[in-house]
């Protein structure tokens, strides 16, 4: 068999101007779904050039399973102080949740600075230092790769908290080592949805292609139950809409669901539940999980036609 030979393409071949060239680039969708990949999360609604006083942000977008703000500067040189302090100035003037710094080069300084930031801010702040990379075989059309540099130390970042504080609970604890060991499942199935940190809380988002809604995993503890569920923020017509096929959508899943309006609040939820969660035991954990993945995929797959 012969083989081809990966080569580095200087990523100023490809991208000669940070704002006309790269950023708009990134903003689109099918290109910002390749940093999704890296740092588990899915960037909607993005906004070039956002002011924040004189200068300007290069990209602004928020998640869509969480709605949490995320920043985006893109740098493509090797990191230095005037741009690390004009991060630190985004996410102040934006009160962002998530600061990404995409650059050519990480420089050992920077690198130990974004570390630094992890560990010493709170846990609804995270910043991201990464790469940005392109390679070719032959004559191939050359191919972008973002590659993590540094990132937020989730699991440690909420035990200290926790321990800190003195408010982590048993099932705060156990709650955190459910996700932590979700995502490891999910990776091992590369990844059929972004793997989002791991923390105390009893939930966990998947986007579902749209704003007005996601999927939560909740973990119910009390009734040995983990519900898989069609989130609905704050759209009654939306869940109208969906309810008036339900019998056709859950022909498709295979399986029903509970379908509640609820008229007295804001959101609205569709929700199935699977039996078997013990945090006194975790025997089962690894099968759990996976029949809750299942379910997620089918779940996504028929709703979102419907969406």
């Amino acid at each position: 068999m012969k083989l081809g030979k990966l080569e580095e393409v200087d990523i100023r071949e490809l991208w000669k101007h940070e704002q006309y060239d790269f950023s708009e680039w990134l903003s689109k969708n099918e290109n910002i779904e390749l940093l999704n990949n890296e740092i588990g999360l899915t960037l909607t609604d993005i906004q070039k050039e956002v002011f924040v006083g004189t200068y300007r942000c290069d990209l602004v977008a928020k998640d869509e399973a969480t709605g949490i703000k995320v920043i985006i500067e893109n740098h493509l040189e090797a990191t230095n102080h005037d741009h690390l302090g004009k991060l630190i100035t985004y996410a102040s003037g934006l009160d962002a949740n998530v600061v990404i710094w995409i650059v050519k080069e990480a420089r050992e300084e920077h690198r130990s600075a974004i570390e630094w930031l992890n560990n010493k801010t709170t846990n609804e702040l995270s910043f991201f230092l990464m790469e940005i990379r392109a390679y070719k075989i032959g004559d191939s059309l050359p191919a972008p790769k973002f590659v993590v540099v540094e990132k937020p130390n989730d699991f440690v970042k909420t035990v200290n908290t926790g321990v800190d504080s003195g408010e982590l609970s048993n099932a705060q604890a156990e709650r955190l080592i459910f996700w932590n060991r979700f995502n490891e499942v999910l990776i091992s199935r590369n990844k059929p949805f972004n793997v989002r940190k791991a923390t105390t809380d009893h939930w966990y988002s998947v986007a579902l292609g749209t704003s007005e809604a996601h999927i939560e995993v909740t973990l119910v503890n009390k009734t040995n139950s983990i519900g898989i569920e069609v989130y609905i923020k704050e759209n009654k017509n939306l869940f109208d809409k969906l309810f008036n096929s339900s019998e056709e959508i859950e022909n498709e899943l295979g399986f029903s669901m509970e379908w509640m309006r609820l008229d007295h609040k804001k959101a609205s939820r569709i929700i199935c539940y699977i039996e078997g969660l013990d945090f006194d035991n975790h025997e089962n954990y690894d099968e759990l999980m996976k029949r809750v993945i299942d379910k997620v995929i089918v779940v996504r797959n028929v709703f979102r036609k419907y969406l």
